[in-house]
């Protein structure tokens, strides 16, 4: 079927309300719009860029961790959380603020559920069964908690403050199951020939339409995009998260959405979602580009200064780059020192400029690699 003959579904009455049931998707796509073309083009052509970055910058998987904090805390502001770079980075909950620690907590069983789900791709193929696990990360011991980690719905949902203005109604509870089903066949169906891009564009528009959970399925489907791209080793690392990108565009995230569904226009969907990708893959490649500059920089004309020091300084600059927040306790313990050397370590980096102290405490003091940090905000 050609994208742009494509039929979104047909809204069903039920009781009081309108619900929204989808076509199901598994069939062979075409895509006859040049424009949409093009894009793919441009888009394939940056993700085989930030794959090659990926490849070339040692200790990779160290950076891909700030990817991910990133991705975190943008993918759970677009759902209301207000935790910052600098809070998600704080792995002590006691150093989080009282007032903020719901939001802390639901970003950092994101970073949990992202890793987990990436890791458990070794085993699992992606599938209902490895989404129904992530979810269950992703829910447990949070404010959703009471909404059925890890199962998929058994009552209606909606967008919207109630059921009765709601923007938008999901199919019946019924038909998430088969819904969920044709999805996961269209994931795995080999004998179709849709570009990888194409497939999880559509892909995440059926997610976000079956709206399968009671509660994180727009932190969900975001995730899927990675989890799906890596699978299909379109991604090399898991190195591209769109949140950024429809945090920053949130209006016109959800529109068009909404646009295809109501006008069968999933060929503007697409578009944006592939600048999503180009503009995302753009920016990941720049973030590359700067840590490469820095760890030059570092390596070359700073850590000398530390003449005899300079090889524990080098370890601590490698383990700054996955843990760029940390206490000289901390780094004590991950260098398998004093403290009072690690203190002593740690005041050189200040004066070379690498660290800076952020809490303005004289006892238990944290301290920041600011210069890194900043490359993802």
């Amino acid at each position: 079927m050609d994208i742009k003959d494509f039929i979104a579904g047909k809204f069903i009455e039920q009781l009081e309300y309108r619900s929204f049931s989808p076509e199901k998707i598994n069939k062979e796509w075409i895509i006859s719009s040049p424009e949409v073309n093009s894009l793919l083009s441009e888009a394939n052509r940056l993700i085989g860029e930030l794959n090659a970055f990926s490849q070339i910058i040692p200790d990779v998987d160290f950076f891909i961790t700030m990817h991910i904090m990133k991705e975190a805390t943008t993918s759970s502001k677009i759902e209301g959380t207000k935790t910052n770079m600098d809070e998600a980075l704080i792995k002590d909950e006691e150093d989080i603020n009282p007032e903020k620690r719901d939001d802390w907590e639901e970003v950092q069983n994101y970073i949990s559920a992202i890793n987990k789900s990436i890791q458990e791709l070794e085993n699992i193929p992606i599938s209902n069964r490895l989404l129904r696990k992530t979810h269950e990360v992703l829910l447990s011991g949070v404010r959703g908690k009471r909404k059925l980690p890890g199962q998929f719905r058994n009552s209606q949902n909606w967008i919207g403050a109630t059921l009765k203005d709601a923007i938008f109604i999901p199919p019946h509870q019924s038909e998430v199951q088969e819904l969920m089903s044709d999805l996961e066949n269209f994931i795995h169906n080999e004998k179709i020939n849709v570009p990888h891009l194409i497939k999880i564009g559509i892909i995440h528009y059926q997610f976000e339409t079956i709206h399968p959970f009671l509660d994180g399925n727009g932190r969900l489907g975001r995730l899927l995009i990675t989890l799906y791209l890596v699978s299909k080793n379109v991604l090399i690392k898991p190195s591209l998260y769109l949140s950024d990108f429809f945090e920053k565009n949130k209006a016109y995230y959800y529109d068009n959405l909404m646009v295809a569904r109501v006008t069968n226009n999933l060929t503007q969907w697409i578009k944006f979602f592939l600048v999503g990708v180009i503009e995302t893959s753009k920016s990941s490649i720049e973030v590359f580009k700067n840590i490469l500059a820095i760890k030059s920089k570092l390596e070359t004309e700073v850590l000398p200064k530390l003449g005899s020091k300079v090889k524990k300084g080098q370890i601590l600059l490698t383990l700054l780059y996955q843990f760029p927040i940390l206490r000289t306790k901390s780094i004590a313990v991950l260098l398998n020192t004093s403290t009072s050397t690690a203190n002593r370590l740690v005041m050189d980096f200040v004066k070379l400029g690498i660290l800076e102290e952020y809490t303005g405490y004289k006892r238990n003091r944290k301290f920041i690699f600011r210069e890194y940090v900043d490359l993802f905000r």
